[in-house]
């Protein structure tokens, strides 16, 4: 299990403090792709959360992880065990669930998630969310579905998150808005072109996720360090602290060169939609 804490929460609200003096001068602000750290998260999420919001702030404390079942390799459990968020996990693996609930139980103090087994689709995201009386403002949300998570995204609209993690089909490279075509059972195991080195057909290019999302009023501020998560932020939260990036700066690592050299050929002949 990840180290926790009573030395990691100190130190994570000492980070918080300083990037909360730095508001008034934001030429002193790193970038961030300097603040990124991991405690649960799997490749610096967890430290450009905390950046984002130090900046920003907390509110609600209450957060939505789509996809999100287990604790390792986790957008949310830091959030959860070291700074009291509220949330639910929504995953359709429910040995997962079942899995993430008995080790949310070795952290105490901690608001446990609530932990839901479903099968998320365009069809029931809202009534879910709804059942388990999520709606309005959030602070966060992450989706990682490895399939339809376009198509659930633009579909939801119980929910009004300042920040929103997605998963990018980082193969797709900086320009191409596609997503896989809809399914509803859509599932990655149902494509032999996933057996290799990544899940190759599935998800969505980030070009696809800024539309979406800068339609509705969101900016991408960073991605994590290998390129395939991607932060958003809403107008009105910090816009002259963490100003908006271009597409291609999330594909700098050596991971995203030979995925789209090596991998996207293997699927540049599948049906993709090209989103609007």
């Amino acid at each position: 299990m990840p180290p926790a804490g009573t030395d990691l929460r100190l130190q994570q609200l000492q980070l918080l403090m300083q990037y909360r003096s730095m508001r008034d001068k934001p030429a002193t602000l790193p970038g961030v792709e300097d603040v990124r750290f991991d405690v649960f998260s799997p490749d610096g999420e967890d430290g450009v959360l905390l950046y984002i919001f130090g900046l920003i702030g907390f509110k609600s404390r209450r957060c939505v992880d789509v996809g999100g079942a287990g604790i390792t390799a986790s957008n949310t459990a830091n959030l959860i065990v070291h700074h009291d968020f509220r949330a639910l996990v929504l995953d359709g693996n429910e040995h997962g669930i079942a899995r993430t609930m008995k080790a949310y139980r070795r952290y105490r103090p901690t608001h446990p998630p609530k932990c839901v087994n479903a099968w998320i689709s365009r069809e029931n995201i809202n009534a879910v969310l709804a059942e388990h009386s999520v709606t309005g403002e959030i602070d966060m949300l992450s989706i990682d579905l490895d399939g339809v998570d376009w198509w659930i995204l633009d579909a939801l609209n119980v929910i009004e998150p300042r920040v929103i993690v997605v998963e990018y089909q980082d193969i797709l490279g900086p320009d191409r808005a596609w997503t896989v075509p809809y399914r509803p059972d859509f599932s990655v195991d149902d494509h032999p072109v996933n057996d290799g080195d990544g899940y190759n057909y599935c998800g969505a290019g980030l070009s696809a996720f800024v539309k979406l999302l800068r339609s509705r009023g969101y900016r991408l501020v960073g991605c994590n360090r290998t390129g395939y998560n991607a932060f958003f932020v809403r107008s009105g939260e910090g816009d002259d602290l963490l100003p908006e990036v271009a597409t291609e700066s999330c594909f700098t690592s050596d991971w995203n060169r030979y995925g789209m050299a090596h991998r996207f050929p293997l699927v540049a002949d599948k049906e993709w939609t090209t989103v609007p």
